[in-house]
């Protein structure tokens, strides 16, 4: 058989792969004809559920009486832990996530946070069921609360035990060195601030059927834990996700209790049943980005190479698990960034505190590990009074192919595809950085009020699912007899335009027009065991599983056709539009038709399972990574010491997505994911009160960035001498994380900004808020009187 054409052909099909094409729904958003899971028509007896929260961040109950709410007008159902038939629980690893606090069994009788849920009501509004709720007479026996990383440490509070990972003797090289320092550095947790809050809809079928229609990255986990809930078998659930407006990791495990709520209320009545928060709500009950708190030790040489190095990650997780051991571990993995640590050793410490369960966001905790690096990165310039990038670059692992020994990581993995050496000098030309540089030390020498900085940061980011069995994925692909065809598999939709590339890749397999592909929502009665849309992997993995759906409809016609037209396979290749047989040219459509009328079977599942990654977790050593995704910032900001205001002025980005499958997408998640890594850093704060109450819980309280936030000059480019060593598909990189590290390039040129030759190092916290800026400034001059 002969291959397909290829990108980069004179004849190209409309929408195949590396076309700059516009997201399949992008037209539907703009509009307000995308059909979210609150759009979704309902029955007259659908049942609106509200779910009822702890006011207490830690406390016994000693008594619940529900009885006025039960007794509300309106109200239709009153459900408790008692009232689960499966299990009380609605994590996603651990088994520590009760469903409710409120009943008799296990996981009841205690709350951990303040906003966990108690029970749920339902009735034919919501009004009517938050009203009821609110009847509710619980008295706690109030117990000590920790709230903060500190306070977890002292108490020695911790999930697990610390966790750490090493090579050679960094303490023995930290030791030896001609140059020490040491430091923390605190970095902040981050609300997801989806557009679409956390929705699910549950109608109930046969024989104890359920079907669920959800906003959810994990729609097989949705599948799972309702059917624990509920004790049900798996297939007995059907877990549906068309599109979510925004998820950011926000809607990996956070579903499950909307779902599950909805679930139990559809089963107990018969009726379909609707849980939808609002704002408020879903700030109070959801998890966030993990907060940090990283302490450093360090020794290098007089030119700023890192000898042997220690961190101490002190991470806050929450009340549970959910998904923090994963996460405290990818921020191990990105303590490293793009350097080579010849002597290294990481510790982290789980801290179990009396605050929301931290989640999965956009990163998994590989940006609170660069956070620490690139601070250590920073503060060795300060100290020998040269400039960062010549520090970074002097302790840049060895490049692609190069003969060196400066390849291999803290966790035992060589880095083979380094290419952050080219990317960085290719964007030091086109930003002018020196020049400006060294304009902007001019400037603050006669400025002292209004200050500039500078920076550049380079990013190394891993692509894989560090839980090795979930890089696996599924795909369903059918040709109908008039030659359109019908796409699903098991990535979820968030707006990142997954379902537009890898519908793309379809078209490219059959070189059909993008048109004749129709996608279809993420659904697990069609595509089973599938794995979260996260780690950056959805294209690379459900790309792949379409393609070899794709490949195997593919084989089968090409036999067909050498059959039927009485040639060889090797004689057979698809065109745009048409394949060619021997010396004739069939439209695919016709070849289509003939297919079906003998009999050939237009229909295939596909699966891939990510290759030569593996994991010792107790060695701490392996390969948790097929292959890394690079790329660097620039950013310019101004600085006004006296009020702390500051304003980002301008912003360049190179970045390396391999051979991109489609190029406007994926400049669009590499400006997304910077602006999203800068708020994070500078405006983005949480903050909890000393009863564990979180008070940054609506748009009034909690600032996001706003196209005003952006920077006036914005400079993106993907990196043209993209590719990928190894074969993913079509040889393109994941692109929808790595980009939101190179927000932190923000957070240092802020930092650049304070900086004063001879003064203390800034030693800058994030987020880098107005407030935090200028009592860091005034600390400074202090500091320097």
């Amino acid at each position: 058989m002969k291959p397909i054409a290829k990108p980069g052909n004179a004849e190209r099909i409309e929408g195949g792969v590396s076309t700059a094409l516009r997201h399949d729904s992008g037209h539907k958003h703009v509009t307000g004809e995308a059909v979210y899971v609150d759009d979704i028509p309902v029955p007259a007896n659908c049942l609106a559920v509200h779910i009822a929260q702890s006011e207490k961040a830690h406390a016994r109950i000693l008594r619940a009486d529900l009885s006025a709410v039960r007794a509300a007008p309106g109200v239709v159902l009153v459900v408790t832990a008692d009232d689960i038939p499966g299990v009380n629980d609605v994590s996603p690893v651990a088994g520590d996530d009760p469903m409710f606090a409120v009943g008799s069994g296990p996981g009841t009788g205690l709350v951990e946070y303040a906003g966990q849920s108690l029970f749920a009501v339902a009735a034919a509004d919501i009004a009517t069921a938050r009203a009821a709720a609110s009847l509710a007479v619980i008295e706690y026996e109030e117990l000590p609360a920790l709230i903060t990383v500190d306070q977890a440490m002292e108490a020695n509070a911790l999930l697990e035990p610390p966790y750490t990972m090493a090579r050679g003797d960094a303490e023995a090289a930290i030791e030896k060195a001609p140059r020490r320092l040491s430091g923390r550095v605190r970095v902040g947790g981050q609300e997801h601030f989806y557009l679409e809050g956390q929705v699910a809809l549950a109608r109930p079928g046969e024989d104890h059927e359920m079907f669920v229609q959800c906003s959810s990255q994990h729609p097989t986990e949705i599948q799972h834990v309702v059917a624990r809930v509920l004790d049900l078998a798996n297939h007995d659930v059907t877990a549906e996700v068309r599109r979510m407006g925004g998820g950011f990791g926000g809607k990996e495990s956070q579903g499950n209790l909307p779902a599950a709520a909805a679930a139990l209320v559809a089963r107990m009545t018969g009726r379909p049943a609707k849980v939808r928060y609002d704002r408020d709500v879903d700030m109070t009950i959801t998890g966030k980005r993990h907060d940090f708190r990283i302490d450093y030790r360090v020794g290098f040489d007089d030119e700023g190479r890192i000898l042997g190095i220690a961190f101490d990650q002190a991470v806050r997780c929450g009340m549970s698990h959910d998904l923090s051991g994963a996460i405290a571990d990818r921020a191990m993995f990105h303590a490293d960034n793009c350097y080579y640590l010849p002597n290294a050793r990481i510790t982290s410490y789980r801290c179990k505190t009396h605050t929301v369960s931290n989640t999965a966001f956009r990163g998994f905790g590989g940006p609170q590990g660069m956070v620490g690096i690139e601070r250590v990165i920073d503060e060795i310039a300060h100290s020998l009074g040269r400039d960062p990038l010549a520090v970074r670059r002097a302790n840049f692992y060895a490049p692609a192919g190069a003969r060196s020994d400066r390849t291999v990581t803290p966790y035992h993995m060589t880095v083979e595809d380094c290419v952050i050496q080219p990317i960085v000098d290719a964007l030091v030309d086109s930003a002018d950085y020196e020049a400006r540089r060294a304009e902007i030390r001019e400037w603050n020498r006669a400025n002292p009020i209004i200050r500039r900085g500078i920076a550049l940061m380079p990013v190394k980011f891993g692509i894989s699912f560090t839980t090795s069995h979930l890089n696996q994925a599924g795909a369903l692909v059918h040709i109908y007899n008039d030659g359109s065809i019908r796409l699903n598999h098991g990535g979820t939709e968030m707006g990142q335009g997954l379902f537009t590339k890898v519908a793309q890749v379809v078209a490219e397999e059959f070189q059909v027009d993008i048109g004749r592909v129709r996608i279809t929502a993420t659904d697990t009665a069609k595509v089973p065991n599938t794995s979260a849309t996260a780690a950056s992997s959805g294209s690379d993995m459900n790309g792949m599983a379409a393609r070899n759906a794709c490949r195997t409809i593919r084989e089968r016609l090409v036999a067909f056709a050498a059959e039927r037209w009485q040639t060889t396979p090797d004689e057979v290749a698809f065109l745009p539009g048409r394949v060619r047989v021997g010396g004739e040219e069939i439209a695919f459509d016709s070849l289509i038709h003939e297919a079906w009328l003998a009999r050939v079977s237009l229909s295939a599942t596909g699966f891939y399972a990510t290759p030569k990654i593996h994991w010792d977790r107790v060695a701490a050593r392996g390969r948790p990574f097929l292959y890394f995704a690079y790329g660097a910032a620039v950013s310019e900001v101004a600085v006004d010491t006296l009020t702390g205001e500051n304003r980002i002025l301008r912003v360049d980005i190179l970045h390396d997505v391999g051979r991109s499958l489609n190029p406007v997408i994926d400049l669009g998640q590499i400006e997304g994911g910077f602006v999203q890594g800068a708020g994070w850093l500078t405006m983005e704060e949480l903050f909890w009160d000393d009863a564990g109450r979180l008070r940054t819980h609506a748009p009034s309280t909690y600032k996001i960035p706003t196209c005003g936030d952006r920077a006036p000059d914005m400079r993106m480019a993907i990196w043209d001498g993209g590719d990928n060593r190894e074969d993913t598909i079509y040889r393109s990189k994941a692109v929808g994380e790595p980009p939101l590290m190179l927000g932190i390039s923000v957070l240092m040129a802020l930092s650049n900004a304070l900086e004063t030759e001879g003064g203390a190092y800034p030693a800058l916290d994030a987020p880098a808020t107005p407030e935090r800026l200028l009592m860091t400034a005034e600390r400074l001059k202090r500091a320097a009187r």
